[in-house]
């Protein structure tokens, strides 16, 4: 009867409450590995602002505020480069020259696209067998299982950019680097969402239709596949987007696109010109953005 007068905590109020313990516990954890950085920073002086850094940033400001597309109508025809002493060194006719710098700025656009199209697509074919694997409840063989966790748990720990350094020393400078360290990245971050999706579905479907003596890869595209689909296509999307920021900068390391424009243009200090890139970089965004948001729309 004393038992019974003192009843326990229901199990559900034990987990919410370790729950909130848990979670407060990591964000303590969190703002002192925060604070950490700060502080050991500051004690190497390594946390600088540099010199003079109002100064240097209204000066930058001022320059992006002029993007060179504008000297394609409003540029001198008859620009004069002379010397010290006055010498004639050249004539630019400047509306010209920014013409020619917008059509090879076309072509880069295009090429980076291609690399993030290509590489995005490569890397969803590439996942597509290993996020089956990695699934839990599809409950693969546990070594395969462990091995397709680890291929695509190293694919997503090693930068884009490392993958572009290895691939051009092995297949050379050009698009080719790009679109296959666009796929190897991309691999790990397709296989880890396929695997979320899969586990998300109703085992039910699945097991049912197991239970008719149906092979593996009939289970799958009968009732994995048109389960799935949305998700995969929804994911497909957001890496592609995400990937079409990240090829822009594979030109640093000479896969060509619009990297190679944006190092030109740091490297000379011309920030009009660097501008006018950034600027096409967030229209291309912003662009496939949209168009990618309608389409997961109208797979709702």
């Amino acid at each position: 009867m004393s038992a019974a007068a003192a009843p326990e905590p229901t199990t559900p109020d034990r987990r919410l409450l370790r729950g909130r313990s848990g979670f407060f516990a990591l964000v303590l954890v969190y703002a002192g590995l925060v604070l950490a950085c700060g502080l050991t920073l500051v004690a190497s002086g390594e946390l600088s602002w540099g010199r003079e850094p109002w100064s240097n940033l209204l000066k930058t400001l001022s320059e992006f505020g002029q993007p060179s597309f504008l000297d394609l109508w409003f540029g001198p025809e008859r620009l004069e480069y002379r010397s010290d002493d006055g010498t004639l060194l050249r004539v630019e006719n400047r509306q010209q020259v920014e013409a020619d710098f917008l059509a090879g700025l076309a072509r880069a656009t295009w090429t980076t696209f291609q690399i993030a199209t290509l590489g995005s697509l490569l890397a969803a074919v590439l996942a597509l067998p290993l996020g089956l694997l990695a699934a839990r409840n599809l409950h693969a063989p546990r070594p395969l299982a462990w091995a397709a966790s680890a291929v695509l748990d190293v694919s997503r720990a090693i930068h884009t950019l490392v993958f572009g350094l290895v691939l051009v020393g092995i297949v050379g400078l050009g698009p080719t680097a790009g679109i296959l360290a666009i796929a190897l990245h991309s691999m790990g971050t397709y296989g880890k969402l396929y695997a979320e999706s899969i586990e998300t579905l109703d085992m039910g479907a699945v097991d049912a239709v197991r239970a008719t003596g149906a092979s593996p890869s009939q289970v799958f595209f009968s009732a994995v596949w048109p389960s799935v689909l949305p998700q995969f296509v929804s994911n497909h999307l957001y890496v592609w987007e995400f990937n079409i920021r990240d090829s822009t900068i594979l030109g640093l390391i000479g896969a060509g696109g619009l990297g190679l424009l944006i190092s030109e243009a740091v490297s000379l200090f011309q920030w009009g010109r660097l501008a006018t890139i950034l600027l096409v970089v967030i229209a291309l965004v912003v662009l496939f953005d949209t168009v990618s948001r309608r389409i997961r729309q109208a797979l709702l």
